[in-house]
């Protein structure tokens, strides 16, 4: 019998083993041959030496899994530390890759719901996207976009967001109306940018082929032959939304991303988004895909942060109900 201590650097234990050690439990009941204690930031096994050695080659495993992704679950458990191969070491098969990026670069569905939305996209010209920040609704639709052009599936790109302020006011900012809405516009920049080497995509703007824009350019537009994405859509109101979704023309895929969460409109306006897609669920040819915390893929705190204010929006808006169903006062 040996022992052998494995130092856990880079990961919070407590992310990885789960509230009150419940991974740690599962880990301890699949590997009943070999004796698990943590302490801190290491962990002391003990047993046999072939079992302590195939515990550590699944455990670093478990671990490259959690910080790759930020998360683990009872399935990955299950998986690596029963002999099968991760979970997300399958997903990653060639299957799964959308399209070799800037460099080489492989950008890939690495979530259950972004499988999902790739996996719908042939079948549906109208896809919704709607779920937290980081869960790389966005960034997966412009992949499929990307490669769509590649492919020559569709002749161009339109990415639009409407312009809405999330706190700051557009006409205090320094600049023609470009100017201003260029910084605004930047995380479309961005995902582009890790897709297409950076003087094809200049080339492209240039010619048209890829056309970024605020929503309300869309107006009398008819798109055909165009993959388009409206981004951040929980800031249209439904009229807004109503003019965007029929602008689609021959040949077009439009998919529009969205999170509730996070609506900069007026309190006097309502987003349009979730009107939208319970009128539109279960209609032919539109799909539509609701990305969770499990899909966020950003740091895991993300996660976190996302979790703790959604439960503090919550309880607001169960005060503002109250408040409205208060009978006025008499004084």
């Amino acid at each position: 019998m040996i022992e052998k201590q494995i130092e856990i650097e880079d990961v919070d234990p407590r992310e990885l083993f789960g509230p009150a050690n419940v991974h740690l439990e599962q880990i301890a009941r699949l590997v009943p041959k070999v004796k698990i204690i943590a302490r801190g930031t290491s962990l002391r096994v003990l047993g046999e030496e072939g079992d302590v050695n195939r515990f550590e080659h699944r455990f670093q495993e478990l671990v490259a899994y959690y910080d790759k992704y930020g998360h683990v679950s009872k399935e990955v458990i299950d998986q690596t530390f029963t002999g099968s191969a991760l979970a997300e070491e399958r997903a990653e098969q060639k299957d799964d890759i959308i399209l070799y990026g800037t460099g080489g670069t492989v950008v890939r569905a690495r979530t259950e719901n972004q499988r999902r939305l790739v996996d719908l996209y042939p079948d549906h010209d109208l896809m919704f996207a709607v779920g937290p920040a980081g869960s790389g609704k966005t960034y997966t639709a412009i992949a499929l976009a990307v490669r769509a052009l590649r492919e020559k599936e569709v002749k161009r790109i339109i990415l639009t967001r409407p312009a809405v302020e999330a706190g700051e006011k557009l006409g205090f900012l320094p600049g023609d109306v470009k100017e201003k809405l260029d910084p605004y516009l930047q995380p479309l920049y961005d995902a582009l940018g890790d897709m297409l080497p950076a003087a094809k995509l200049s080339k492209f703007i240039e010619e048209g082929t890829v056309q970024i824009a605020p929503l309300a350019f869309m107006r009398g537009r008819t798109l055909d032959n165009a993959f388009v994405i409206l981004d951040e859509a929980q800031n249209t109101t439904m009229s807004q939304l109503k003019m965007f979704l029929t602008r689609m023309g021959r040949n077009a895929r439009f998919i529009v991303t969205g999170d509730l969460t996070q609506v900069d409109l007026p309190r006097s306006s309502d987003s349009g988004l979730a009107s939208a897609i319970e009128r539109l669920r279960g209609v032919e040819g539109i799909a539509i895909v609701e990305f969770g915390a499990r899909d966020i893929v950003r740091h895991r705190l993300v996660k976190r942060i996302v979790e703790a204010l959604k439960e503090e929006n919550n309880g607001k808006e169960l005060n503002q109900i109250q408040s409205d169903h208060e009978e006025p006062s008499n004084c």
